[in-house]
């Protein structure tokens, strides 16, 4: 790895020197030259950000390692009863089996709580078949009706969260799997009162096409990336909602679940708000798994784009910086600006060195991290992702209206929602 890097500032050595002689031999190619520079500035930038998750995975492994024996050594006799609730809504792959891990937990004192629009709902009935399977685990199926506000999900969680008498909560999406020993390793934090909120990485489970693939890739090293360098820098301000576990009284102390019923993105407003309150928001050690549904490549492109877009609201600045991280899109243009300034052994020298800093990412991320296989053996695939999502970063800055389960809507100020035809809605 120090190769790589002292590679990396060869490279940037010989652009520099490279520099007089363009200027002297083709006195025309300013705008060629212009993009070297811009090429060079993205290397370097994505090169800073290549070092800074390395050393954020260190830290966040040895945290982990700390944090796992903690759990190990909470006696179960001090373990709280919690409440799960499961947000339910249309088929995907996988969902039994999903939602069935969620009853196998080796947990003292548990129950599941399900959320749906109405009884005729495919997954409802999935989450009956489940709860009959495992009687002697306390469940049951609140139906909450069409929902009245932006956020449907919230709208089920304001319903469901008044159904328990319970204090400790799990909020999960119904496209995560957990292992058995899930709440066994996110509830004893919460024991704290200081802590609020414990919110887990994960891990990208693909379906059977090329795009999902991508996609898992993406979940697993680049969304396990950010938030590590996020939590090193400034420590967790936000959440991440395909599993959190939360505290009543911390949810009580923001004003309830419904204040985050404005936002697509609640599981951001949720944890930052929860830390505003001067609760801590803690990064688990554990990793839960993110089964993802076959889509056609529009259908991800889209469902990309529209996450995208609630970054580039809820977090305007930060959502900014993250053009500066990607490695391959800098490294083509190095390679075409290398090549028509009539260096082509540095411009093919840019392409792969960009392409070795997101494959160590995805080695040391993936698996390091995350323990995605995938991530070692499809590293030079990883790439590709990058690249991809620098293309989804960039679209994310046309438009304000996307497409979520069978509604339009439209992104405002702060990140929040509003659909742009639905009579009668109002929001809490």
């Amino acid at each position: 790895m120090v190769h790589a890097f002292t590679f990396f500032g060869g490279l940037y050595n010989r652009a520099f020197l490279m520099i007089p002689g363009v200027l002297n031999a083709h006195g025309v190619d300013f705008v060629w030259l212009a993009l070297l520079f811009v090429a060079l500035a993205g290397s370097f930038t994505s090169t800073i950000y290549l070092a800074m998750t390395l050393i954020a995975t260190v830290r966040h492994v040895r945290r982990a390692r700390v944090a796992r024996s903690a759990a190990a050594a909470t006696p179960p006799s001090s373990l709280p009863p919690v409440t799960i609730f499961k947000p339910v809504h249309g088929m995907e792959d996988q969902l039994a089996a999903n939602l069935e891990s969620f009853f196998l937990q080796d947990y003292p004192d548990y129950e599941v709580i399900f959320g749906v629009r109405d009884r005729d709902n495919p997954a409802a009935k999935i989450a009956e078949q489940t709860r009959a399977r495992y009687p002697h685990i306390p469940s049951q199926l609140i139906v909450s009706g069409p929902p009245v506000w932006p956020n449907a999900k919230i709208f089920s969680l304001d319903k469901m969260i008044a159904s328990s008498s319970r204090s400790y909560f799990i909020i999960s999406d119904s496209d995560v799997r957990v292992a058995p020993d899930f709440l066994r390793n996110t509830i004893p934090p919460l024991l704290d009162p200081k802590v609020g909120l414990i919110t887990c990485l994960y891990r990208g489970i693909p379906a059977s096409d090329f795009w999902s693939w991508l996609e898992a890739l993406g979940l697993s090293v680049e969304m396990s990336s950010g938030v590590m360098v996020a939590d090193m820098v400034e420590g967790m301000r936000f959440a991440l909602g395909p599993a959190m576990a939360v505290r009543r009284d911390a949810i009580d102390a923001i004003g309830g679940i419904a204040v985050v019923a404005d936002y697509y993105a609640d599981d951001f407003e949720l944890g930052n708000r929860i830390w505003a309150k001067g609760f801590k928001v803690i990064l688990s050690h554990h990793i839960v798994h993110n089964v993802l549904t076959h889509r056609s490549p529009l259908r991800t492109l889209g469902d990309q784009l529209r996450w995208m877009k609630s970054t580039r609201y809820s977090r305007p600045l930060g959502h900014a910086g993250t053009g500066l991280t990607y490695a391959m899109p800098f490294g083509t243009l190095g390679l075409i600006a290398g090549a028509v300034l009539g260096h082509w052994q540095l411009g093919i020298g840019w392409l792969a060195l960009a392409g070795l800093n997101r494959m160590i990412q995805s080695v040391v991320v993936g698996w390091g991290v995350a323990r995605d296989p995938r991530a070692v053996w499809l590293c030079w695939l990883y790439p590709l992702r990058d690249f991809f999502g620098f293309i989804v970063w960039a679209l994310s800055y046309t438009g304000r209206e996307f497409y979520w389960r069978g509604e339009t809507y439209r992104f405002g100020k702060g990140g929040r929602i509003a659909p742009l035809e639905r009579p009668g809605a109002s929001s809490p």
